[in-house]
């Protein structure tokens, strides 16, 4: 094969179970697509259970397996995924949060957990807390998006064994951070360090003249700030060392971002892609066209899905359907015989339960020498009668990397 070419597109929180008031179709069945179903009649399909059956995939984990590394083996957190998603350099062996900017009394209960979604000043207020030093630990932050940011802690014999200081509702006090083990001292030092951190963060925001000016306008002042989901830097091979294949991920979430930067992937920004339902998919699929002109894989994630499960909005979800749909009945007539199409979900986040379940997510592969099967439609339960049978998500490069040829053959 020359030149050959892969796109692996995941529909996040795509899969669902059949709801009554679509006449017991689940989304995807009942949206009209023909494109998704072209990719059916044309390739072959299957059922994926993204870590393993029965198991509730985060988009994280899942991710990971999707790409080709166990995430019992290389998942730590959260946090680590989440700074790297926002341009942060994690190290091996850093403890990385995912944080809030949020509200508290002098009391330390909290009264907002997100300090109004705030969207302005985060950077300024990130400044007064960049660069101190903990107990001989270098203490790193940045701003993200609205009232998220990200916490590296850096030193030697530090562990991820704590508990978080969040306590995840609003009306309740600040935790104080603890080592899940009492004899774990790196640990212990790490939930010490947390500890001061969030102090120290109360008393240089409180006062702070982003916070006056927004006490003066009636919004909840950002005055403190929250890690919380921290895991230790893991030690991951590239993409491309694992696999041979340069790759790039086009994505609308600071998560798969993170996730992507972490084994080496370039990161393409998109305008208009929002991770909303009015995010511009066509705008991504001209960036995964882009990106295959230098690269030999692209990873995208189309979010909004996952957003209509969450919200128990079944239109939402077949309404994103019809634009995923539309995403990519442009790539298939802007992909050409050498480039491979691989569409599958990260997770099911059904309706009915609003959040993600364990359920299988359907998937087919198309391209040049896939074998077709029986199945003419993409849907959850459509793929059963596909060829591919039901994989795991650690499964899917392998296959995929088969098809073009570029795999590595295992013994003599």
């Amino acid at each position: 094969m020359k030149n050959v070419k892969a796109i692996l597109l995941i529909a996040d929180g795509l899969g669902d179970r059949p709801i009554k008031e679509l006449g017991g179709k689940t989304p995807l069945e009942a949206a009209k697509k023909p494109n998704l179903d072209r990719l059916a009649t044309e390739g072959e399909c299957g059922l994926m259970d993204p870590i393993a059956p029965g198991v509730r995939a985060g988009s994280d984990t899942s991710h990971l397996a999707i790409l080709g590394y166990d995430p019992y083996k290389y998942y730590t957190g959260r946090g680590p995924f989440e700074a790297a998603g926002i341009g942060m350099h994690v190290r091996k062996g850093d403890i990385a949060f995912r944080c809030n900017f949020s509200t508290v009394d002098e009391n330390m209960v909290i009264i907002d957990r997100r300090a109004g979604r705030i969207t302005s000043g985060t950077d300024q207020l990130a400044a007064a807390v960049r660069g101190m030093k903990i107990d001989g630990i270098e203490v790193l932050f940045k701003e993200s998006v609205a009232h998220r940011g990200a916490l590296i802690l850096r030193a030697a014999d530090l562990g991820a064994g704590i508990t978080d200081t969040d306590p995840h509702h609003e009306g309740a006090k600040i935790l104080k951070s603890e080592a899940i083990d009492p004899n774990d001292p790196a640990s212990a030092r790490t939930a010490a360090a947390v500890n001061e951190f969030v102090r120290r963060s109360y008393e240089l925001l409180k006062h702070h003249p982003v916070n006056r000016e927004r006490i003066a306008q009636g919004l909840n002042p950002a005055n403190i700030i929250l890690p919380r989901g921290g895991g230790i830097g893991p030690n991951i091979e590239s993409f491309e060392s694992e696999h041979g294949l340069k790759a790039a991920c086009v994505a609308e979430t600071g998560l798969i971002n993170g996730v992507a930067r972490y084994v080496g992937m370039d990161i393409t920004e998109v305008p208009g892609a929002t991770g909303g339902l009015d995010s511009n998919l066509i705008n991504m699929a001209k960036a995964i066209i882009e990106q295959l002109s230098d690269h030999d894989f692209v990873l995208c994630n189309v979010k909004g899905a996952d957003l209509g499960g969450h919200d128990n909005n079944p239109q939402a979800k077949i309404d994103m359907v019809g634009k995923l749909d539309e995403m990519v009945g442009y790539l298939l007539a802007n992909i050409d015989e050498h480039t491979y199409l691989a569409l599958t979900a990260d997770h099911s986040t059904p309706c009915a339960i609003m959040d993600h379940s364990g359920d299988p997510v359907p998937i087919v592969f198309y391209g040049e020498g896939v074998r077709t099967d029986r199945c003419n439609r993409f849907d959850e339960r459509s793929v059963t009668a596909g060829g591919l049978g039901r994989i795991q998500g650690v499964d899917v490069v392998k296959i995929l990397t088969q098809l073009m040829n570029v795999q590595q053959k295992f013994g003599a």
